[in-house]
């Protein structure tokens, strides 16, 4: 997050949060017309991609996860890769390898689906702890390391990672270490009723969410190189120094918090400011409110505490452990 973090020059600030709330107001139009409903997950989606950073999605099968990220490589101009994870799939897999080319007597690099700007990893709790490692040094630093030789990745590379919330037979859960590198983790859910007929009714027709993603009717709001540019631009949104001293104040009190065994950590505390600042241009503002903080906390931490045993046997959720948090702490006035 450092490289998010550092100062990027801007000649007016007022313009560049301007041109913030006009992209992502755009971005925001043109994915609602492949999704159907699902606004939460758009928002938190655009929000991880802006400030370069990773989301993690939960959902049951056929709720779109894989069209949500195809849709959104398309309307900002980037690559798009999708790996499903597998017991059997190895890093190699991933990253690529090296093949000898007999011919020219010399090796060569066969790039792995990592090569990309947004990849879906389908499913990563399918794959062991080995090849689900085989991420963290590109989550983190963006850069792939095959046979000692260090590749980069693009700036705007991004994972958006899924799980099943229902099903956990066969599977690896992710090691704290891994959750940590997700700016995010979201539930995508059913549609309503009203969204599912409007759906049923498309996919009698021509109008069904993957033609309308292939047709012109989805037009590109940026291109890759662009996105780092809105990155930078961010910071333009204003954040007052005592919601920063609120953020640092909700984080360290989730570490003392009777029903949480394993608190937040910093890592933590910067998730929550770029996430509400990123909230705050979605909702068309240039500063962040405490109602920005509140909407953010509960996407960054869900997956980051870890509640004690005996309060899990009574019933606790992180959802109830997180609003009494919320409820713990004085919001600035």
């Amino acid at each position: 997050m450092k490289r998010i973090m550092e100062e990027a020059p801007t000649n007016d600030p007022g313009e560049s949060s301007s041109s913030v709330k006009e992209i992502l107001s755009r971005a925001r139009a043109e994915v609602g017309k492949v999704i159907i409903g699902q606004e939460d997950v758009i928002d938190f989606s655009l929000i991880a991609i802006f400030t370069g950073n990773h989301i993690l999605v939960e959902g049951v099968p056929g709720v779109a996860k894989t069209l949500l990220v195809r849709t959104l490589a398309r309307i900002l101009g980037a690559e798009f890769s999708r790996i499903q994870f597998t017991p059997d799939l190895m890093p190699s897999d991933i990253t690529g390898t090296n093949i000898f080319n007999i011919q020219e007597g010399d090796f060569h690099l066969v790039k792995g689906p990592i090569f990309t700007s947004f990849l879906l990893a389908d499913e990563i709790n399918r794959a062991p702890a080995k090849t689900q490692s085989a991420l963290l040094q590109a989550m983190q630093e963006r850069q792939v390391t095959i046979d000692g030789v260090t590749h980069e990745l693009p700036d705007s590379f991004t994972v958006f990672a899924t799980q099943n919330p229902i099903e956990y037979e066969g599977t690896y859960p992710l090691p704290e270490a891994q959750k940590d590198r997700f700016l995010l983790r979201v539930e995508m859910d059913y549609p309503g009723e009203d969204e599912e007929k409007l759906l049923a009714t498309r996919s009698l027709g021509s109008e069904t969410p993957e033609n309308v993603l292939d047709s012109d009717a989805i037009q590109p709001v940026l291109t890759a190189s662009d996105i780092v540019t809105m990155q930078n631009a961010l910071q333009s949104i204003t954040i007052k120094e005592e919601l920063v001293s609120y953020v640092v104040d909700l984080i360290r009190t989730s570490r003392e918090t009777d029903s949480i065994q394993v608190g937040a950590g910093p890592r933590a505390t910067q998730a929550l400011l770029l996430s509400s600042r990123a909230y705050a241009a979605i909702q068309g503002r240039d500063f962040v409110t405490p109602d920005d903080i509140h909407e953010m906390t509960r996407p960054v931490l869900s997956h980051r505490i870890v509640l004690r045993p005996e309060y899990e046997i009574e019933g606790v959720t992180t959802d109830e452990a997180i609003r009494k948090l919320l409820e713990s702490v004085a919001v600035p006035r």
